[in-house]
């Protein structure tokens, strides 16, 4: 097998994830790339789509989610994606297990019922309109008396496709989270993509990577034996000896290419979606990026590599560096971070970027 070192590793993540160099696709073009982007926050993949694209305005993504190109449910991991309309109906499937691993647990069983039954509810309710949350666990422990109306509605958003409908994560609109049923918002049925293409699909993003990185991006388990009977991957050995999986004609740049400054929003998966994240995160800055309350800040890579946190307040974009940087580095941040601040700050808001 060909030895791919760990620099090598991270320009071709970084290619494939157009950090490297934006490029000019749609915006649901690059959303259906990276195969969703994490977003239980509502406002995050608008910098995540501005980091990678060349022209991205806040208008695209909000128009996606308002003619229904494209919404945001449970997928990876059991949280929140933003995914194509077709993504939505061929991915939710696939996820479904570990969506109900998470959330219909054996103690939800034993005190909501019948899963399928409150499923069956779920419909009928939100037959008549799309409700919040609360309002659907209300309606809910209606008929399904002496049960908490949050267990309700985990158990419903779980065992069925619910999305999150607009105005929610439309840029200058916000709202309340709503949910609908995937399959009468889109009008179409839900059926599963097989997982060796979403494995391709993966690697054509995330690559290369071991089977735990998949793994780990998705939640889902045992894919050992789907990889095994895959045909037309590339393996490669890594740096320090794991078996990396990979596409063929997928982008290998050399380890030498310069990789720019970069800001990457609230959990992005450019760093969650790896079991070994130390392709983009050096092992001594993990505890200050990966937070014991489960929040992952918005970051910025320097050489590639995350090289501290960033955070908006109103037109300012404040950077919190890991360690020391060079006075290129700085320049190199603050032009970036300049842009990114515009891009951020609200209609009138004066923008610029500061350096804790």
């Amino acid at each position: 097998m060909t030895l791919f070192t760990d620099r090598a590793l991270n320009r071709a993540t970084l290619a494939r994830q157009h950090l490297l160099e934006r490029t000019d696709m749609t915006a649901l073009r690059m959303i259906e790339h990276l195969v969703g982007m994490q977003a239980q926050s509502p406002y995050p993949p608008y910098t995540g789509l501005w980091s990678r694209l060349r022209a991205f305005r806040h208008q695209e993504l909000a128009g996606l989610l308002t003619d229904r190109s494209a919404v945001r449910l449970l997928l990876h991991r059991g949280t929140v994606h933003l995914v194509s309309a077709s993504d939505c109906l061929t991915l939710r499937p696939v996820m479904q297990p570990v969506i109900e691993r998470m959330y219909v647990t054996a103690r939800a069983v034993r005190e909501a019922g019948d899963p399928a039954v409150i499923a069956e509810h779920t419909l009928e309710l939100l037959d008549k309109g799309p409700m919040t949350p609360r309002e659907l666990g209300e309606a809910l422990g209606e008929r399904v008396p002496d049960v908490s109306p949050r267990l309700l509605a985990d158990v419903a958003r779980a065992r069925l496709a619910l999305v999150q409908v607009p105005p929610r994560a439309v840029w200058g609109a916000g709202g309340v989270t709503r949910y609908a049923a995937a399959e009468a918002w889109l009008g179409e049925k839900l059926l599963a993509a097989g997982l060796p293409d979403v494995i391709r699909r993966y690697l054509a993003a995330f690559g290369p990577a071991t089977v735990a990185d998949v793994q780990a991006w998705c939640g889902l388990t045992r894919l050992r034996e789907v990889t095994d009977a895959m045909s037309g991957l590339v393996r490669l050995s890594g740096e320090h000896g794991a078996e990396l999986l990979d596409l063929p004609d997928a982008p290998r740049p050399d380890p030498g290419v310069p990789a720019p400054v970069r800001f990457l929003p609230d959990f992005d998966n450019a760093v969650l979606s790896h079991a070994d994240r130390g392709r983009i995160v050096a092992e001594q800055h993990r505890k200050s990026l990966f937070l014991r309350n489960g929040i992952v800040p918005g970051s910025f890579l320097v050489d590639g590599m995350v090289a501290g946190t960033w955070r908006a307040d109103g037109g300012v974009v404040t950077l919190s560096p890991f360690g020391r940087l060079t006075a290129p580095q700085i320049g190199e941040l603050e032009e970036e971070g300049t842009l990114l601040a515009g891009f951020l700050a609200p209609p009138g808001k004066s923008s610029g970027v500061r350096i804790a």
